[in-house]
């Protein structure tokens, strides 16, 4: 009759020798100055015993839960994957802040020429705003009980963010696609809510429905997806060697590049502010032939340097 829901609150952490300079130094970030005394109890960090609980390993200096974001080169996990980037065994806040960083690299402006009159215009590759309240919402809502972090996956086509937990039995689809929340984790929202990383307004889901519909939504028993298709308006791709795998896998142009070419887009691709030495250590190509074949890639107008040598980016051009 006494028995309470497992929550982030009630369940004990495995363990118990936390620390948590990382979230003092993010609330100090924010303007706000915990006091070192009281804090655990102020954010519900101890169970009623004086345990450290989940919600204390989340915000710790190690969550000990890994975060992973996973490039695939085509339109499914059967294509090659690019990369797997690990933003995880940090403060879930900081792993946050690491993917929606993520996306915004990702994000790059496509230079729009179709009915140009004076000026060029710019379009991304998806919504930012979409993206960002997608991601703050699968860190709020997952059910970390289960110690499952939420899934971030793109492809060639979309980006997928999966959260595990099923929509509450408190709340309707219409509710949720109306902006009612019914937070699974209601301490968690609540910090979210403190530091400004998140609102009570209920603005999440109509950003998200707003830009992508309803479709953009799907729901099972255990878990809710949103997906987030790329807006390419000058889709073009490249001619390759039988044995290598194109780089969105469906278009083709008439531009045959070498196996070494193409590992270095795909490097350039997955971090635009990579340097040689970074794409040697993912290639295994020498600093020399990463140089030339750089040069030959932007000869022929496949790639572009954004700024200087040392703080600029690659911009993939086609």
């Amino acid at each position: 009759m006494n028995h309470k829901e497992d929550s982030l609150e009630t369940i004990v952490s495995q363990y118990q020798d936390l620390s948590f300079n990382s979230l003092i130094n993010y609330y100090s970030s924010k303007g706000i100055f915990l006091n070192l005394d009281t804090f655990k109890e102020n954010l519900g960090l101890l169970t009623d015993d004086g345990k450290y609980n989940l919600l204390a390993q989340l915000l710790s200096d190690n969550s000990h839960i890994n975060i992973r974001v996973a490039v695939f080169a085509g339109k499914s996990k059967a294509d090659p994957m690019f990369s797997v980037k690990e933003f995880g065994m940090i403060n879930l806040l900081l792993s946050l802040d690491k993917v929606l960083d993520y996306g915004d690299t990702f994000n790059i402006p496509q230079a729009d020429e179709r009915n140009r009159i004076v000026t060029r215009k710019d379009i991304f590759l998806f919504d930012a705003n979409a993206y960002r309240e997608a991601i703050i919402n699968a860190f709020v809502h997952n059910d970390w009980t289960t110690n499952n972090a939420p899934m971030f996956t793109f492809y060639s086509d979309r980006i997928e963010i999966l959260s595990h937990g099923a929509l509450s039995p408190k709340l309707t689809i219409a509710d949720f696609y109306k902006g009612k929340s019914e937070p699974k984790n209601k301490k968690l929202s609540d910090i979210f809510i403190q530091l400004h990383i998140s609102e009570r307004t209920g603005r999440g889901v109509p950003t998200i429905l707003n830009s992508y519909g309803e479709k953009a939504f799907e729901f099972a028993n255990n878990w809710i997806q949103v997906t987030i298709p790329f807006n390419f308006i000058n889709v073009v791709d490249y001619q390759i060697s039988p044995n290598v795998v194109n780089i969105s896998g469906e278009y083709v142009v008439n531009k045959s590049l070498n196996k070494s070419q193409i590992l270095i887009l795909k490097s350039l691709r997955n971090n635009p502010t990579i340097t040689i030495e970074g794409i040697s250590r993912e290639t295994g190509l020498g600093h020399t032939a990463i140089q030339n074949n750089l040069n030959k890639l932007q000869n022929i107008n496949i790639i572009k340097r954004n700024g200087s040598r040392k703080s600029g980016y690659w911009e993939v051009l086609k």
